[in-house]
């Protein structure tokens, strides 16, 4: 019998978690769209839900590690297109196409690297630097395509992108799956992991312990350049071009899936398993949006307002319990001075 409690005790402390919460509120989300739509649960447009959104929530998963090392990179989506369109360039160029795609990579490792310099070396805020270079980055894209659609790829690349590879499921589901399960190897179950912990819980007590801070943060922004490089080029895959425009506004939903995982805007917490969980919900939230016929603009909207939501929310219910820990350590010393007065009696 008590065994049964502790279970059943652990099971509501997961509720009351922020990834219990998450959870409840994904199966609403289910359950509304599955009675609006008797095709919702189909697994055709189960895929069609990840395969519209597939490259947002890869570079989701290199975002958490960003972001739960007190960073943050504006810039993800600025590099997808700008390592889609030098693909297309290089393509029209008449590079070897396998070529042009490992330039196309290493312009994204060589993107996180720059904004790793500014950040790591002269201490420029990660937030003022992502945010030039998302105009930067746009505005290199723009020049390698001009106003221009590069298409005709080989058709090797556009079956990669556009059929299934495994079962339903595309290239690109396939490494999302492969990089879900390093995420959660690397985070929270390695010594790196420890120190993207630490470092964004405090980066002056990780620095006196021997952590190699700037090591850390730049090895997150390379890694962080290179997975949205992969994903720009999926996405060109997938579209069978590139414009200079491709992946323009994809930050917001990447940095939404993020922080309403319970990834902490401060640094220092979060988990890969929240951050599915948001994943998840961002998914199918549009894709209910979508059977509601809600526009394209109200479906930002929507999502503009969950982002201030999941940032809003846990700092209240922080300072919230900030403020009952304060009520019940003056309770106690309150008791403490009494249970005194009355033995000296």
């Amino acid at each position: 019998m008590s065994a049964n409690r502790r279970s059943i005790g652990k099971a509501l402390d997961h509720l009351k978690s922020w990834e219990g919460f998450l959870l409840v509120l994904l199966l609403v989300i289910v359950l509304i769209n599955s009675l609006r739509s008797p095709f919702y649960l189909s697994i055709g447009n189960q895929v069609n839900l990840f395969s519209l959104s597939i490259e947002k929530i890869i570079v989701a998963l290199a975002m958490a590690f960003v972001i739960i090392n007190a960073e943050i990179d504006l810039s993800v989506a600025s590099m997808m297109g700008l390592a889609a369109c030098v693909l297309g360039w290089l393509h029209l160029q008449g590079v070897p196409f396998p070529l042009a795609i490992l330039i196309g990579l290493a312009v994204g490792v060589l993107g996180g690297a720059f904004n790793g310099f500014w950040i790591t070396r002269l201490g420029l805020p990660s937030l003022v630097v992502t945010l030039a270079m998302l105009i930067g980055y746009r505005g290199l894209a723009r020049v390698f395509v001009e106003d221009r659609s590069i298409g005709d790829f080989p058709e090797w690349f556009d079956a990669l992108g556009q059929q299934p590879l495994i079962g339903p499921l595309t290239l690109a589901m396939i490494i999302f799956f492969v990089l879900v399960i390093v995420a959660i190897a690397v985070l929270h179950f390695s010594g790196f992991g420890r120190y993207v912990f630490v470092i964004g819980n405090n980066r002056e007590v990780a620095r006196y312990s021997g952590v190699r801070v700037k090591r850390v943060k730049m090895i997150l922004f390379m890694t962080s350049g290179l997975v949205a490089a992969l994903a720009g080029l999926l996405f060109a895959a997938r579209l069978g071009s590139v414009r200079g425009d491709i992946a323009l506004g994809f930050e917001l939903d990447i940095i939404t899936m993020v922080l309403l995982g319970g990834v902490s805007i401060f640094g220092g917490s979060g988990s890969i398993y929240g951050v599915l969980l948001s994943i998840l919900i961002v998914l199918n939230l549009r894709n209910g949006m979508l059977l509601a016929n809600m526009t394209g603009h109200l479906q930002t909207g929507v999502i503009g307002i969950l982002l201030i939501l999941s940032v809003l929310i846990p700092n209240l219910a922080r300072h919230a319990r900030e403020q009952w820990d304060r009520r019940q350590a003056a309770i106690a010393v309150i008791g403490i001075s009494k249970g005194g007065e009355l033995a000296g009696k």
